[in-house]
């Protein structure tokens, strides 16, 4: 039997047989990982709260046939604390844990950079120091940038032109005129500005941004996530906009 320990987000949990729980972990160096929690549905579970989503745990697992076995599980921080009775940032943090989910597609892959921005969009989530849709586009680019698909926000993706005049999913960004193809958003410049600053972490930017400006922003956001995953991402329809 192989035992081995890490620390993880849980993303998600689902039944298994009466009693067990299938648990989805993006972990510190092993990856994502799914685990079985056995007897965690029952009243006295030993550590069945501790495997909720939100929650960052230290884990102890031995490796099964099909699915590790979790042995050992340890609270480190209960983000979900501060999520669940807040909708706008529970809905926001649900779309992370769903966005993680389908951007760490293989198993026991390390994904080191993906686990600390998620810590790090959870905490700054649950600190409530800035709107939740603003620290979810937020979270929403820099994935996207880990993942190796970051928008050209600054000059065209296409020509590296610096004039531009369009934001196009299909070219992957803002293209110039001579590059725009058919069906391309023209978005506010302050809308282009606020997508760079949460790309790049500048709060005092992005905080003092106009309503309409952060909606056409988190239009363009998950539209361009959502192509990229081709899949759509269904906590989505439940954030606050």
């Amino acid at each position: 039997m192989s035992l081995y320990r890490d620390d993880g987000i849980v993303l998600r949990t689902h039944k298994l047989g009466e009693a067990d729980r299938i648990v989805t972990v993006l972990t510190r160096r092993t990856g994502k990982i799914r685990g079985v929690a056995k007897g965690v549905r029952r009243t006295m579970s030993r550590f069945g709260a501790r495997l909720e989503p939100f929650t960052h745990v230290d884990l102890q697992l031995h490796t099964g046939r099909t699915l590790d076995v979790i042995t050992q599980a340890e609270t480190i921080r209960p983000y979900g604390e501060a999520l669940v009775t807040d909708y706008p940032r529970y809905t926001a943090g649900s779309a992370m844990l769903e966005t993680a989910d389908r951007l760490t597609l293989g198993e026991k892959e390390p994904a080191l950079r993906q686990f600390l921005l998620l810590v790090g969009g959870l905490r700054t989530l649950g600190s409530g120091e800035h709107e939740p849709r603003l620290v979810l586009d937020a979270y929403f680019l820099r994935s996207l940038a880990v993942a190796g698909y970051a928008p050209a926000l600054e000059s065209c993706a296409r020509c590296k032109a610096p004039a531009v005049r369009a934001f196009a999913i299909v070219a992957g960004g803002v293209v110039c005129g001579g590059c725009r193809p058919a069906g391309a958003a023209v978005p506010a410049g302050e809308t282009l500005a606020l997508m760079v600053a949460l790309l790049k972490g500048d709060w005092l930017t992005a905080d003092a941004s106009d309503g309409r400006h952060r909606a056409e922003c988190s239009g363009l956001v998950a539209a361009y996530l959502q192509w990229h995953l081709e899949h759509g991402i269904r906590s989505l329809r439940h954030v606050e906009r």
